[in-house]
């Protein structure tokens, strides 16, 4: 997909945002995770009242759109990377990229050294082609189901 656009995340982007994030994980999570961690995964996608709030709580948010939002990452102050989700019809196609380089040249223009986040699975490969380093695996339960992301970091 080369018809997309990356620009800064507005306020009337939160539904379909939400939208992505819930997508992203249903459609895409079983790739990695059982059907039973996916669905408390996605239990977990907030409302788009919460979404709201957490994306205009002074963390930088990129959206990538084409016609409609169809991907987002964000950049919290202290480098840390809470979102990234993309939609399975443009998965693999270079729009996690471009996002991931906007908030990344973002991060170096504020003087940040240093940017990491917790990473799915899927998370974990994209992350590695981007220069993270994985610091090591994190086994939790949500809800009583086992389920594991990667903590990972890069040095800019």
């Amino acid at each position: 997909m080369t018809d997309y656009t990356i620009r800064p995340f507005m306020p009337e982007d939160t539904e379909a945002l939400a939208e992505v994030f819930r997508c992203s994980i249903e459609e895409l999570g079983p790739r990695d995770y059982s059907a039973a961690q996916v669905a408390v995964w996605a239990s977990r996608v907030p409302d788009a009242s919460v979404l709201q709030a957490r994306l205009t709580d002074g963390r930088k948010v990129f959206v990538a759109e084409s016609g409609k939002p169809v991907g987002f990452i964000d950049l919290e102050p202290d480098g840390h990377i809470d979102l990234l989700y993309v939609t399975p019809d443009v998965a693999g196609t270079g729009v996690a990229v471009a996002l991931y380089k906007t908030l990344e040249q973002a991060a170096r223009q504020t003087g940040l050294t240093r940017l990491y986040t917790e990473a799915s699975e899927g998370a974990r490969r994209f992350f590695l082609k981007q220069g993270f380093t994985e610091l090591h695996r994190r086994d939790f339960d949500l809800s009583g189901i086992k389920i594991h992301n990667y903590t990972m970091e890069k040095r800019l």
